[in-house]
């Protein structure tokens, strides 16, 4: 959902890394995740690192983050349920840093599941932060952020698709802010 807002707002794309192709299916088969077939549709180049902390592949992946405006480092580089901790190296790399839109008002619920931890807890509402990215797991200072009920009927799922309407928004106007 962050790629195709970013697109349609009219942001530049340079790059898009994503996790590697997994294999889905009754047959197991490879199946690229719905951004990289987005960026493929929009003619956006996808880098697919199994790790962005040693060997060939995250080397190249830094020099594309590096060089990728017409030889120039990005601007900014953001992130959306990546999955992967960044190197410093990879911080780094933007001019402007990198911004995670996170799913869920920090600093309570940081790390895996923060969706079904705030439901589990009890929680009133939760939300979308969008933070400046540091070394290690969900820390950096916030931007920003937008809050939301969460009701009886809610579920990890429709919580989920909630949160991912309202990252995006929220991602765009923190790079406006910069």
């Amino acid at each position: 959902v962050a790629l195709a807002k970013l697109i349609a707002a009219g942001y530049p794309v340079h790059l898009v890394l994503t996790q590697p192709d997994r294999p889905a299916g009754r047959g197991m088969k490879l199946q690229a995740s719905p951004v990289k077939q987005l960026a493929q549709q929009h003619g956006i180049p996808v880098l697919q690192p199994v790790s962005l902390k040693k060997g060939e592949e995250a080397e190249h992946a830094l020099h594309a983050l590096k060089t990728a405006v017409h030889g120039q480092a990005l601007d900014v580089l953001i992130v959306a349920a990546y999955g992967l901790i960044l190197p410093q190296t990879v911080l780094d790399a933007p001019r402007l840093g990198c911004l995670n839109i996170h799913g869920s008002l920090l600093p309570r619920w940081r790390g895996a599941a923060p969706i079904q931890r705030c439901i589990e807890a009890g929680d009133a509402e939760t939300g979308v932060c969008i933070m400046q990215m540091e070394a290690g797991l969900d820390t950096g200072p916030m931007l920003l952020k937008v809050s939301t009920p969460i009701s009886s009927e809610d579920t990890g799922g429709s919580l989920h698709d909630r949160l991912a309407e309202l990252g995006p928004p929220a991602g765009i106007q923190a790079i406006e802010g910069l």
